[in-house]
């Protein structure tokens, strides 16, 4: 249905290319012009002040997630105000042993305009279609929950 791009840049910047000297900060640009500086997780000699792909993936998930929580939403002209979503991603041991995201918890919290009635029911119902139609929650192996605030 459609294509999407990243182009990924790195150049060595240190005078050795030894594990725990060289630098790990690159550059993502994507398809739509935007470009990021990024490095490895902390944990892993990377900059703290630069976006991880650990972050990206979590940010990827709750980001799909609240748009498609919103086109349902918009579709069934409920009008939402805000969302805000504090997800959290978890870097572990997997069933094979190797080190993955194993789980992300997306923990949205939404404010619908005056006037507009979802109860809890209606709101878990949402949420629980956003997750089964998110391109990116149906790509991935992670185990991803739906914490609504």
């Amino acid at each position: 249905m459609s294509a999407h791009t990243a182009t990924i840049s790195w150049s060595r910047t240190t005078p050795d290319f030894a594990y725990d000297t060289y630098d790990r900060t690159h550059r993502i640009s994507f398809g739509g012009g935007i470009a990021v500086a990024a490095s490895s997780a902390p944990a892993f000699l990377g900059d703290p002040a630069k976006v991880n792909p650990e972050e990206q993936l979590v940010a990827a998930l709750s980001s799909c997630h609240m748009l498609t929580f919103l086109a349902i939403a918009a579709k069934k002209r409920l009008v939402v105000d805000r969302y805000e979503d504090a997800a959290e991603g978890w870097l572990e041991k997997n069933a094979e042993g190797r080190l993955a995201v194993t789980r992300v918890v997306l923990r949205p919290k939404v404010s619908f305009a005056p006037g507009a009635t979802v109860d809890a029911a209606m709101l878990a119902d949402l949420h629980h279609k956003a997750h089964d139609n998110c391109f990116i929650a149906q790509s991935v192996k992670t185990d991803v929950r739906v914490e609504p605030a």
